[in-house]
């Protein structure tokens, strides 16, 4: 019997060129050739095309018995296919993502970084159904969101949605729990999210989003940490202060105004849907839509003039220093100068974010480029609980998608070069070795490394040129001789070092 190649002498360049495998069966040669070939009909099936095997065999039979039905009356006959087979559209539903591996590493990362800032803030992580009951999310007329649901009947003849968002499914989840939750709850979640809207770009109809809520703390604290650690996420991505920013405001601030003007509180979750249009659509085709609602045309100008405040001092003139709004505004500036993130922040009266159940603090974050749309947002929702049912907990939270962030990084290059790797990489030299590999790959894969098992016979050259690609650090070679003494064969990838280490000793 002719001896195997060492594994060692495999390593070796002068060898190699003496030892190129060419793989060759009898196998391959005639699956070559039924590649080729192509397969004659028989005659006896005609043109006709067959839904199935048993269609075939079926008709094959029933000719064979001269084609009056022999065998037994009742033998099943399956309806032919006469339409050839379409071709399905390949790509996904329109606003929707596949993830290949290279964009899966890049989610990963984006992943990863998210939970981590949640983890080192003490957050715990939840999670809800994709589906929901379409009641969770059809509050107050006016709501875009309530235009833009994935909804439709099942079979049980119950309306359903795909979640637009999370906030509602996390109400849902606080007041089924009740009283054996212990306050305050510090939870983050993060999840695919469904809307059927205009896309854009950094807008898609399905996208992933991170939300940190804190459930039982009334003070501007709790807002002052949730702005807290998204700096701190974009710290970690590499993203400054002069790269995004927040824009901060109070809903608090038109209610003062409103209630000036008469306008019933019944009224103002329908004004603040229309107010967050202001950069969205005409002046005065806002105007019109206040003046629908029951916004007089004094208290539509007063609005606008508080609108366009961009400073607390501002502010302050128009308001006076004594009500609720500006008492939380200047200590949530307070506390950013405290935190730290005092110039990642500035006053903007014109924020009132467009979901209804916000009531206090709200913020929006921003590309200084300004050539995307809000980052992230989100605001204090002390109501949102009563909306279902429940009892009402101060709250209050933000979402941040993952498709503007993602476009934001490959604006200012910031987006990591994620690449696969691989620590080892294990192949045998002989198809007769390959329980003898998978052994090795068991054990390393025991140890906790990470174990490409070369799965067929291949040769040297595309080993080599596979472990390139998935960026392995050692390549382990099993050869019949090492085999024998209890040895494989390692080569390191970087230093090219090679050596023989026993098996027990492989780490």
């Amino acid at each position: 019997m002719a001896a195997k190649p060492s594994s060692l002498l495999i390593f070796q360049p002068r060898l190699n060129l003496r030892l190129k495998p060419f793989i060759f069966s009898s196998t391959s040669l005639a699956f070559s050739i039924i590649l080729r070939i192509p397969f004659p009909k028989p005659s006896f099936f005609g043109n006709r095309k067959f839904h199935s095997s048993l269609s075939a065999v079926s008709s094959a039979q029933s000719i064979g018995d001269g084609g009056n039905g022999g065998g037994r009356s009742g033998a099943l006959s399956p309806t032919l296919v006469t339409e050839e087979l379409q071709k399905i559209d390949v790509n996904p539903p329109k606003g929707t993502r596949d993830f290949p591996p290279e964009d899966m590493r890049l989610r990963n990362w984006l992943f990863n970084n998210f939970r981590e800032v949640s983890r080192v803030y003490g957050f715990e992580e939840v999670d809800f159904p994709v589906l929901e009951s379409e009641a969770l999310f059809i509050r107050k007329a006016g709501e875009e969101i309530r235009e833009q649901l994935y909804c439709f009947e099942d079979r049980g003849n119950r309306r359903v949605a795909l979640r637009p968002e999370l906030t509602p499914s996390l109400a849902r989840l606080v007041i089924q729990k009740g009283k054996s939750l212990s306050l305050p709850l510090k939870w983050f979640a993060i999840g695919q999210c469904w809307r059927y809207e205009r896309m854009t770009r950094g807008r898609r109809r399905e996208h992933y989003q991170w939300n940190m809520d804190i459930i039982g703390v009334p003070e501007v604290t709790a807002e002052a940490e949730l702005l807290s650690s998204i700096v701190a996420f974009f710290k970690r991505i590499g993203l400054t202060a002069a790269d995004v920013g927040f824009k901060v405001s109070s809903r608090k601030v038109l209610q003062e105004v409103l209630k000036c003007y008469g306008i019933p509180e019944n009224m103002f979750g329908k004004v603040c849907i229309i107010i967050d249009k202001i950069e969205k659509i005409p002046l005065d085709e806002m105007k019109k839509e206040l003046k629908v609602v029951g916004v007089s045309e004094d208290a539509i100008e007063e609005m606008l003039q508080v609108l366009s405040v961009k400073s607390l001092t501002k502010l302050e003139e128009i308001l006076g220093g004594g009500g609720e709004a500006m008492s939380d505004l200047k200590q949530l500036f307070s506390l950013a100068e405290k935190f730290g993130y005092s110039d990642w922040i500035q006053f903007d009266a014109s924020i009132v974010r467009g979901l209804a159940y916000y009531t206090g603090i709200v913020f929006e974050g921003f590309d200084r480029g300004g050539k995307l749309r809000a980052i992230c947002g989100g605001g204090r929702y002390d109501r949102l609980l009563s909306t279902f049912g429940g009892d009402d907990l101060p709250a209050c939270g933000f979402g941040f998608g993952d498709a503007v962030i993602v476009e934001l990084l490959k604006e200012k290059k910031l987006l990591p070069e994620l690449s696969v790797e691989v620590e080892n990489i294990v192949c045998a030299l002989d198809p007769d070795l390959q329980g003898a590999a998978s052994r090795v790959a068991t054990i390393l894969r025991e140890k906790g490394q990470t174990v490409d098992l070369v799965l067929e016979n291949k040769p040297l050259k595309w080993v080599f040129k596979r472990a390139t690609r998935i960026n392995a650090q050692r390549l382990i070679l099993v050869g019949s001789s090492e085999w024998q003494r209890g040895m494989v064969g390692v080569k390191d990838l970087s230093s090219g070092e090679q050596r023989e280490v026993k098996l027990d000793e492989l780490n």
